[in-house]
């Protein structure tokens, strides 16, 4: 399992069943002290929001002395949130960027968890994949694809948009980046969902050993087959495995750094997969939960334009980073040392009203809805920024084309993580124009 995306390393001699879960308390019953807002249960019953409130309202820079994670520092403002993440000078990326430390018989390095001038080469290696060209030339597929999607729905049935639209176009488009065989495009789902699963038994895996075995003798080997096939091409391709298959920095990757190798793989898989395929659910949601913004839209189709960003912010798919400071640093009168985790809660920060106006409501038309922090701040800003909201976009032009409503018809199943802030189902259904 990637770094980047671990986040359960229970300890045997500290179950998590023997802590005490804030699910259910009124936030102002627990003492601040007490406050552990890594608890996975609070994402999957979606309680966590009066909690990060009375945070950012009485101690922003928050520390929790003990929880399954270790210690570690909350920042929950929009402001703090932007200052550690444009300090890396201070605060590093490295060894991990979520809050649990990795599994020791399986670390696997990835850009995203490295710090300059590492990061900076390997980014530079793949970013041209998403470059504005490369996405201008990808959205009549795109189109094509959404449209086949949705033309495929059974009206006036209830299904799982989850299942149906979000991980179908998701999942062609990843396909489309690593020019992976679109016949075994649901590898690329499975492997994402593995990689970001916590053992348990409602999971798809058991343990972490199952998904280190996954990862390390299907996913890899899978990849590495299309490697060696690309890196001898005449004709140079534009997907992401041929781009670092040719170049300079990381052609010796798989071969001489295969960990690496597996983890920058899971980084763009799950990088792909999440931040587009959740917020394609949350968009269904957010509207229904919003009826006037839902007529807005329908009035006025031009408003998806500022609706895409609008539900990427309120979505806010990656719930949190972590930092790991570099040396003893006082921030906002705090005494933060040197080797603390500083967890910086994007979800938190996305709610801040003292930085967007009016933020814990969903408005389609904000002025400036780009104006939020779930693609990060700084050099590790989401690369694949543009091309989320292409699809995001590109999905509701063609649901507009053809549908009245797409009706929430139940409650979500929301997901187990405190790092992915998605949804595992969606009941909804389809009414045409």
């Amino acid at each position: 399992m990637s770094d980047v995306i671990e986040e359960a390393t229970t300890s045997l001699n500290d179950p998590i069943e023997a802590r005490t879960s804030m699910m259910g308390i009124d936030p102002y019953d627990i003492p601040l002290e007490d406050y552990d807002v890594s608890q996975r249960d609070l994402y999957r019953s979606n309680t966590s929001w009066g909690f990060f409130e009375r945070l950012r309202k009485e101690d922003p820079v928050h520390y929790c002395k003990d929880s399954e994670f270790g210690p570690y520092w909350s920042i929950t403002k929009f402001d703090d949130i932007s200052a550690i993440d444009g300090n890396h000078e201070i605060f590093s990326s490295e060894p991990v960027i979520s809050i649990a430390d990795p599994i020791q018989d399986f670390k696997t390095p990835m850009f995203i968890a490295m710090d300059e001038p590492s990061h900076g080469n390997q980014r530079r290696t793949v970013q041209s994949a998403v470059a504005p060209r490369n996405l201008a030339n990808m959205e009549d597929l795109i189109r094509e694809r959404a449209g086949a999607i949705l033309d495929s729905l059974p009206v006036g049935e209830t299904f799982d948009w989850v299942e149906k639209v979000s991980i179908e176009l998701t999942t062609l488009m990843l396909a489309t980046l690593f020019d992976f065989p679109l016949e075994e495009r649901s590898k690329l789902t499975y492997w994402s969902d593995v990689a970001t699963a916590v053992p348990g038994p409602d999971s798809i895996i058991s343990s972490f050993a199952e998904r280190s075995r996954i990862l390390s003798q299907e996913c890899a080997p899978a990849f590495l087959k299309l490697w060696k096939e690309r890196e001898g091409d005449d004709e140079p391709r534009f997907d992401l495995i041929s781009m670092l298959a040719r170049s300079e920095e990381t052609k010796d990757m798989a071969t001489e750094r295969p960990m690496e190798f597996i983890g920058n793989l899971i980084l763009l898989i799950v990088g792909g997969n999440d931040t587009t395929r959740n917020s394609i659910t949350g968009s269904v949601l957010f509207l229904n939960e919003n009826p006037k913004e839902y007529e807005k839209l329908t009035a006025n189709p031009e408003l998806i334009k500022t609706m895409v960003p609008e539900v990427i912010r309120y979505q806010t798919p990656l719930a949190h980073m972590r930092r790991t400071a570099k040396e003893d640093f006082t921030f906002r009168g705090k005494n933060i040392k040197k080797g603390d985790k500083v967890v910086m809660w994007y979800i938190s920060g996305n709610r801040d009203s003292d930085a967007i106006e009016e933020a814990h409501r969903f408005i389609i038309d904000r002025d400036k809805p780009r104006h939020h922090l779930s693609f990060g701040f700084g050099i590790h800003r989401c690369m694949g920024n543009r091309l989320a909201e292409m699809q995001l976009r590109v999905l509701w032009e063609e649901i507009l084309k053809r549908f009245k409503k797409v009706e929430v018809m139940g409650e979500p199943e929301r997901t187990y993580s405190n790092l992915i802030k998605g949804y595992a189902t969606l009941p909804v259904r389809v009414h045409p124009i």
